[in-house]
This record gives C-alpha cells, structure tokens and sequence, in this order.
C-alpha cells in the first residue's frame, strides 16, 4: 500500500526547513507535503495574537481534507508534536502513522507548556516571541552555512501556540501506531518525555535515535529521510496487512 508523507515544521521554522529531506523521500515515489504553518515563514505577516494550536491543527486537517490525502504518515518536528496528536484526533481514519521527531508528546488537555516545561521561561510580555537567542536558538547546529540558512526561514511565533490545549479525546486516536524519534545531542536543560514501554494501541514502543542536533532536518537528512523511508515501508506493511484482514 502507498503512504503520503507529511512533514510539520516546528516552531519558529518554516516548511523550507525540510528541502534537504524531501527530494529523498520523493525519490521512493512517494507524495511528499511539507506545509507552512500559519504565521511562519512566507506567511509571517499573518501572526496575529489570536495565532495558536487550534490555527495550525486546521491548517493540517484543511490540507489532508482538501488534497484527499490518507494512508498519512504524519511527521511532527518539537512543537509539532502538539500539532500532530491534535490533527490525528481530528481525523483519525487519514493517519497511518505518527512519528514524533525530538517533539512535544502531549496528553489530553496539555498545552505545550504543560508538555515541556522548560519553554515557560522563554514568554515575556509580548504575545510576540522571537526565536530564542544562541546557543539555544542555533538548534542544535553548527555549521556556519547552515545557520545562514537557518537564519532565512526563522520567524516570530504567538505565545497562544504554547498556552492552547490540545484535544486528544477521539477513541480512534489510540489505535494509530506512533514512532518516536530523539536527537540526543541537546542542552542539559532540554529533557523529552520518556516514552511509555506499550503505545496506546498496545504495541511495543517503536524509539529511534539520531546522533544529532535537535534541528536533524538541516544536521544530518540523509540519516532523517532514511529513517522515515523504513518508518514508511513499516506503515506501508501494515496497512497492507490490514486490507489483507478486511480492513
């Protein structure tokens, strides 16, 4: 069975920041989307107070709806891990699988505050926020190209985006297998969730690991999109198992 990728930038980011990942993922012949979240990047003029989680996840849902996509593997990167359960939980039947990459993995009514913590020291009083400073806001990159080009696409974001809960409440949510990937070159004070042994849909915890930065995307996308070729070959079995049983 063949399975769509989509690829959700994180915060502050744009979806220019996958370009090095998606001509080898294209290369498999598999449809590829990587949208722009609303407020970011190319559409930055947009950002409004009122720009938050609800915003994106209907970005997400309106692209699945209106291009009729399913058999999704929907890739979350950091903040949009939130974007990611809250579009799953909206239209289940469309995901064949998620893949949290060095994201927020949030519980019912969490906000990404409640998430991660950490990011509650970076809101002042503006409802604007800039992307952190260095080393921090380098993401987890060295290069000096690269953070040229890093320096290209980044954008303010809304604090609503961190403060608005995510809905996980669909039962059909749970039964949708999830990957879980970590880049494990990180600052001390930036710490994930452990993921549970058991996903929600009783199988064993499927946890991967780049030996990267937190922006792998840019650091090492050869080794990302090689990943994710084998998560969706994974996805592609399994949906095929399913129609084989009547699905």
């Amino acid at each position: 069975m063949p399975v769509t990728y989509v690829l959700v930038h994180g915060a502050w980011h744009s979806g220019q920041s996958w370009a090095r990942v998606v001509p080898r993922l294209g290369a498999s012949g598999r449809p590829v989307f990587t949208p722009t979240l609303t407020g970011y990047g190319e559409t930055r003029h947009l950002l409004s107070p009122d720009t938050g989680l609800s915003t994106h996840t209907a970005d997400i849902v309106r692209l699945l709806v209106e291009e009729d996509l399913r058999d999704v593997v929907l890739v979350g990167h950091s903040y949009a891990g939130m974007v990611i359960s809250a579009v799953a939980n909206e239209v289940p039947e469309r995901i064949a699988r998620l893949v949290y990459l060095d994201a927020m993995v949030p519980v019912h009514g969490e906000s990404a505050l409640d998430a991660m913590p950490v990011v509650r020291g970076m809101i002042g009083d503006d409802w604007r926020m800039p992307p952190p400073p260095p080393p921090f806001g380098l993401f987890g990159i060295t290069d000096p190209g690269d953070i040229a080009w890093l320096g290209t696409m980044v954008s303010d974001q809304s604090t609503r985006c961190l403060e608005e809960p995510v809905a996980m409440d669909n039962p059909a949510l749970d039964a949708i297998p999830r990957t879980h990937i970590h880049c494990t070159v990180k600052p001390e004070d930036i710490e994930f969730r452990p993921v549970p042994a058991v996903q929600p849909n009783g199988e064993p915890a499927d946890v991967r690991e780049l030996a990267t930065g937190h922006d792998c995307m840019i650091t090492m996308p050869a080794e990302l999109a090689g990943m994710l070729l084998d998560i969706g070959d994974l996805a592609a079995s399994r949906l095929s198992s399913a129609v084989g049983a009547g699905r």
